[in-house]
């Protein structure tokens, strides 16, 4: 980088002179120095020409429109968000009415911190772990680490949803929008940070056994704890009016909840703005001061964990070393008497591929989001009853299958260099393939079966046509998505890096196009569905998706029996893809 030469090492706690060829610059920590500025440089004139470079192949070309792509659909969910937020602002602007204003601000916090959660399975961060190869000072390396993870979804609606809020409040005068712009310019920095901050400590706390139990039975005991909502929430909705003491109680309650906000990010610049359209300066100061310390706050615990990193801590969930134990011989060791379990090639891929994502933190990470998400989404929607919702048990199935896009439509990127093993082993690729095809379906049933309960356990059980026309639906989409997961997994395959969440490397294209291919598979079974419920047949719908999954189920064959031929043409970009030393 920048004529660095490659005697150098990380660089870390370095503060000596390198020679660049034109001069000595010093090695120092500096962001905007004489060698950042040069990194910095580097690094742009590395990115552009990789992007000049991929534009030459088929394939890149298709990966640069699939990101401008992504990046549109991201950036009109944005202008959905923004358009709202702007016209929730400016109403409550106008009015006055500075109440109902921290809801929008917790809606952007919210959006801005669970949408990495919501698109778990197709986060495609840059690795910035390589730049530590070179004698990069902590500071450029801080700066270059928040700068990457602006570039990506959660930013775009993020700061879309600030500016609906800034524009709103602008529209509507009163002279909040001065205060208003100062308020989620500092919001967004620590939006921005606090992200970043929670997905390095997560790899952090994930990377090993001991803290990923921690954090594991913590998770879950936060998840049990919504279940004492309920009770809060649902104590007066079958009563017209609540007696007048449990009246006092809600107040009381709201009350507390309204001051306890007041000091947290979003209610703090909510009271910036508020306090600045008003008049009071001081105060809007003085909230903005409390903001900056939450800023600050959010930006160390950030450092704390990439100065680690930057000092060259590599967490490994490895066993540690076992002691040395006295060698016992046996006697039907001796006699051979143990026999050797044989098991068959099948058997032996689908035993290893449970140990890869019982022990693979993205695996686990990918599976549970959406679980997670179908427990939120259900809790949010209980209360109205079943009967209002009856396309909920489908859809959280469906969002469920979300998981398991880096396993099905990537399902060799676990196997790195053994690639070359299964290549030249006297096994077939279409068994290889089978065999990971019929455990993803076995885990795809167990994740199924888990929002399916999740959902009846918060919503209720739905009628039998809804429960008849899911298991129909499961049994079209599965054979569909191992088809095209199949040909993906030949076609377009990238190395999985099964110890970090935010090191996944892979294109775009793959991503977007299955998005796209899920939405096809939901389209079809939410039209014959909506089809046959308009015309008041749902019990149709379940001969017809049973049907429909007979052609699913010969192309999965058929792509299974060409994937001989398919894994010999491409044995060659399947190596070099999975192969590579990273």
């Amino acid at each position: 980088m920048a004529g660095i030469g490659s005697e150098f090492g990380s660089g870390a706690g370095q503060n000596r002179p390198i020679e660049t060829g034109v001069q000595w610059i010093p090695v120092t920590g500096s962001i905007f120095g004489a060698l950042a500025r040069a990194q910095y440089a580097a690094l742009a004139a590395m990115r552009w020409q990789a992007f000049r470079n991929g534009m030459r192949t088929t394939r890149g070309s298709f990966e640069a429109a699939a990101s401008g792509i992504s990046y549109a659909v991201y950036s009109l969910m944005g202008l959905g968000l923004t358009a709202g937020l702007a016209a929730a602002a400016y109403m409550m602007t106008s009015k006055a009415a500075w109440d109902g204003m921290p809801v929008l601000f917790w809606a952007v916090f919210a959006t801005w911190q669970l949408t990495p959660v919501v698109i778990a399975s197709f986060q495609q961060p840059f690795d910035l772990s390589g730049l530590l190869r070179f004698p990069m000072g902590f500071g450029p390396f801080y700066l270059l680490h928040v700068i990457f993870g602006m570039i990506d979804a959660s930013t775009i609606l993020g700061g879309l949803g600030c500016l609906g809020i800034w524009i709103g409040a602008t529209l509507a005068g009163a002279g909040a929008g001065g205060w208003t712009a100062l308020a989620l310019a500092v919001f967004a920095c620590f939006n921005i940070l606090l992200s970043r901050a929670i997905f390095v400590w997560l790899d952090r706390w994930l990377a090993q056994r001991k803290t990923r139990e921690i954090v594991s039975v913590l998770f879950l005991l936060g998840l049990l704890s919504l279940e004492f909502l309920n009770p809060g929430l649902r104590r007066h909705s079958h009563r017209a009016k609540p007696a007048p003491q449990e009246q006092a109680a809600i107040l009381h309650d709201l009350s507390v909840a309204e001051s306890a906000q007041s000091w947290l990010p979003p209610g703090l610049a909510e009271g910036i703005m508020q306090r600045g359209a008003n008049g009071y300066p001081g105060a809007a100061l003085g909230a903005m001061g409390l903001l900056g310390v939450w800023t600050v706050a959010a930006g160390l615990v950030l450092g704390a964990r990439l100065h680690a990193l930057h000092r060259g801590e590599s967490l490994s969930d490895a066993s540690a070393p076992a002691r040395p134990r006295k060698q016992v011989r046996s006697a039907s060791l001796d006699r051979g008497a143990v026999p050797l379990r044989r098991a068959g090639p099948v058997a032996a891929i689908m035993e290893k591929d449970l140990h890869t994502v019982l022990r693979s933190l993205p695996l686990l990470y990918s599976l549970g989001a959406p679980l997670i998400m179908v427990l939120i989404f259900a809790s949010l929607m209980r209360g109205s009853g079943s009967a209002a919702f009856p396309l909920a048990l489908p859809l959280c199935i469906a969002y469920a299958l979300l998981g398991f896009t880096q396993l099905i439509y990537n399902t060799l990127g676990a196997e790195g260099a053994g690639i070359q093993l299964l290549l030249y082993s006297p096994t077939p690729m279409r068994t290889v393939l089978l065999a990971k095809n019929l455990f993803h379906a076995m885990l795809f049933a167990v994740v199924a079966l888990a929002a399916a309960l999740l959902a009846v356990f918060r919503l209720g059980m739905p009628s039998l046509p809804w429960l008849a026309a899911t298991a129909a639906w499961l049994v079209f989409a599965l054979p569909a998505h191992l088809a095209v997961g199949n040909l993906f997994s030949l076609a377009m395959p990238h190395k999985m890096n099964l110890g970090r969440i935010g090191r996944q490397r892979g294109g775009q294209a793959g991503a977007l196009l299955s998005i796209l291919v899920q939405g096809g598979i939901l389209g079809v079974g939410a039209g014959v569905i909506a089809l046959c419920s308009f015309f008041g047949r749902l019990w149709l719908a379940t001969p017809l998706l049973l049907a429909l999954a007979i052609p699913s189920t010969i192309v999965w064959l058929r792509v299974l029996a060409k994937s001989d031929a398919i894994a010999l043409r491409r044995r060659d970009t399947l190596i070099a893809a999975l192969a590579k030393v990273e």
